[in-house]
């Protein structure tokens, strides 16, 4: 039987795949331009041709995951002063599988007692407009998306008087959930956390 390759494996194939598309050593010759001159004049057609070719890689390597039932997690460490928190994230090349959702959901306990321990004392912003805007929200407003949520994520940004940490309260596919793309069905809240008389970074 032939060898299955790992996560990690996986993630090491897409990034060099990618690096190739961005280089243009990978094109979907397959794709034209749009037809529409003022499109295809700020759209450069070898762009979207690598683009798409990394697409298409990146979705084959995905059908992969699914039919060797190859994980999508990788494992975070974040530490926010002595405190320490371990969790599970989909990388963001990669599908979530059905059991990889389980692992997320069994974990939303600890990061939301986590990031409650670390955010005491700080301001609590909800991002708005993909993050172009924010607006400040209360604890009862956030346990009530974190009841709705199907798993969460942690992210830190800044440091000292601009340290930012960000819960991302999602529910559906995590690949999906970032872009919107695959909105209704996946997608994300996003609430920062700022130390007093600081705003979050757009």
């Amino acid at each position: 039987m032939s060898n299955v390759y790992s996560t990690q494996d996986l993630i090491q194939i897409l990034a060099r795949e990618r690096q190739a598309c961005m280089n243009g050593q990978r094109l979907s010759l397959a794709v034209s331009p749009s037809g529409n001159p003022a499109i295809d004049f700020f759209l450069k057609t070898e762009g979207i041709q690598s683009f798409t070719a990394y697409q298409n890689f990146r979705a084959a390597v995905q059908e992969y995951q699914r039919s060797h039932h190859v994980s999508g997690i990788v494992w975070q460490h974040l530490t926010v002063g002595s405190q320490t928190l371990r969790f599970p994230k989909v990388h963001d090349q990669l599908a979530a599988l059905p059991e990889d959702l389980q692992v997320l959901a069994n974990a939303k306990a600890a990061i939301i007692g986590f990031w409650w321990d670390v955010v005491n004392g700080m301001e609590l912003y909800l991002s708005l407009n993909a993050g172009k805007a924010h607006q400040p929200i209360t604890r009862p407003a956030i346990e009530r998306i974190y009841q709705r949520s199907h798993w969460l994520s942690l992210y830190q940004q800044g440091q000292a008087s601009t340290l930012e940490l960000i819960l991302q309260l999602g529910w559906g596919q995590p690949e999906a959930a970032t872009y919107r793309q695959g909105f209704p069905a996946s997608g994300s809240e996003y609430v920062h956390a700022v130390n007093p008389g600081h705003q979050p970074l757009t």
